[in-house]
């Protein structure tokens, strides 16, 4: 059976332009996890995650960005699924911060604890929502291992990443899965 990439997007869904969305148009084994109110990150996302993952057949990996990121987060400190076979945290928001905007920090708090899978955290070191700091302490925190871009700011659509094809390799080479091309998609 194939493994599916949960992708989980953050605050106000990723457009059309982001890579979360591109990798999801080119792959057969990408599904995204929707929310009923993407303006209103909150526990009702831990939840509706949890729903998602039941509904899945087959082996899991959770891909999130930003308060997605957070979600998924959030989701394993929480529960246990063993089809569940890692986590892919980019760019999380740190909804904790004193400068954190106004409607993520309903989503607070982050876990303080390890994560119950093999996590990756893949993070910039001029991220207006993550310091290097703060994003080194999660991932300890959480037991990931880590990646920075030097570069990067969010790693979403408005610092230039669309198609991201470093970052597929780099999902590929950390899950050991690899993602499926759709048919009649280069």
């Amino acid at each position: 059976m194939t493994t599916t990439y949960l992708i989980v997007p953050g605050y106000t869904n990723s457009g059309p332009d982001h890579w979360q969305s591109f990798i999801e148009k080119k792959y057969s084994n990408v599904l995204r996890v929707l929310q009923d109110d993407w303006n209103s990150p909150s526990s009702l996302w831990v939840e509706r995650l949890n729903q998602v993952i039941a509904g899945t057949r087959g082996d899991i990996v959770l891909l999130g960005h930003s308060c997605g990121a957070v979600t998924v987060a959030q989701w394993a400190a929480a529960h246990s699924c063993p089809r569940v076979k890692s986590l892919i945290l980019v760019a999380p928001a740190d909804v904790d911060a004193e400068t954190a905007i106004e409607p993520i920090r309903q989503q607070r708090s982050l876990p303080t604890s390890r994560l119950r899978y093999r996590s990756l955290l893949i993070h910039s070191d001029n991220d207006e929502h993550l310091s290097v700091t703060r994003a080194r302490t999660l991932a300890e925190q959480w037991g990931c291992e880590t990646r920075e871009f030097s570069g990067a700011g969010h790693i979403h659509t408005a610092a230039g990443y669309g198609e991201w094809s470093e970052g597929e390799s780099l999902f590929e080479s950390f899950t050991g899965i690899n993602l499926i091309k759709a048919q009649g998609r280069d």
